[in-house]
């Protein structure tokens, strides 16, 4: 973060603001798809672009959003506080909203029934993974996606019993890595299922709100980007540009000495 940044943002919303206050800050600008939905134009060309509020009230309220959205995507590992109600470990919803198995309906871990295929019934509301089903999973958590992926599929794809990868851009063909995976389907699966089932639910229901305050941060005083400029706010130091520089090439050389290692 350049050094003036922080600096800049204390003289208005006061000296106990902190990096970690901006990083809330954003993830509750940003992370939800009223953003990108009211950006789109903008976003057309990469790189961010955060609405910083001038609104003390505006500004507190983001932070403790972006808590929020840390503690869910962090599966409450950071931004833990139980007094706010971020407890520590994995996010759960209140019991109405909990994800379920029915009796008769775990999903099987003995290799012949190992789940290879993924599918949703809306009308039930039931996920169904091979012979094993999860009910009361809300359509919006099934349709879930970033960066245009669907969240479960993406994440059963990882541990169904095909994992066939098309080739890269490349042409090289998938990872041999690919090929070390459990015989069955592992309970500590079903667990992690669930778990992301539950964030998914309370970062849908946080998103409205998100919303909300996005829009009342744009429609309210805003810092400049001019004076961002004037603050010297959004200057890197030198040595950081030739560290950046420097850790991309040695990135590029580590990859070329992996798709050598490949052949």
């Amino acid at each position: 973060m350049p050094p003036r940044l922080i600096e800049r943002i204390r003289r208005t919303h006061g000296d106990s603001c902190t990096c970690e206050d901006l990083f809330a800050y954003i993830a509750a600008v940003a992370a939800h798809p009223g953003y990108t939905a009211r950006f789109a134009e903008n976003l057309v060309i990469p790189g961010l672009r955060i609405p910083l509020t001038a609104d003390q009230a505006l500004w507190n309220q983001a932070v403790d959003q972006g808590r929020q959205v840390i503690w869910l995507h962090t599966f409450g590992e950071r931004c833990a506080d139980k007094s706010a109600g971020r407890p520590a470990g994995s996010p759960r919803p209140p019991q109405a909203d909990l994800a379920k198995i029915p009796k008769g309906g775990s999903i099987p871990t003995d290799p012949e029934n190992m789940p290879d295929e993924m599918k949703y019934d809306a009308g039930s509301r039931t996920l169904h993974v091979g012979k094993g089903r999860i009910e009361n999973v809300p359509p919006a958590v099934w349709e879930y996606e970033v960066s245009g992926k669907r969240v479960l599929t993406q994440w059963f794809s990882y541990r169904k019993k095909t994992r066939t990868k098309p080739q890269m851009g490349d042409k090289r063909p998938p990872s041999k890595l690919s090929e070390i995976q459990p015989d069955g389907w592992l309970a500590e699966y079903t667990t992690e299922l669930l778990n992301v089932i539950h964030v998914l639910g309370l970062l849908v229901q946080l998103e409205p709100q998100q919303k909300t305050l996005l829009n009342e941060i744009c429609d309210g005083p805003l810092i400049s980007r001019a004076d961002l400029e004037a603050a010297g706010a959004l200057e890197c130091p030198p040595k950081w540009k030739k560290a950046m520089r420097a850790a991309a090439a040695t990135l590029f050389d580590e990859q070329d000495d992996e798709s050598a290692g490949d052949e």
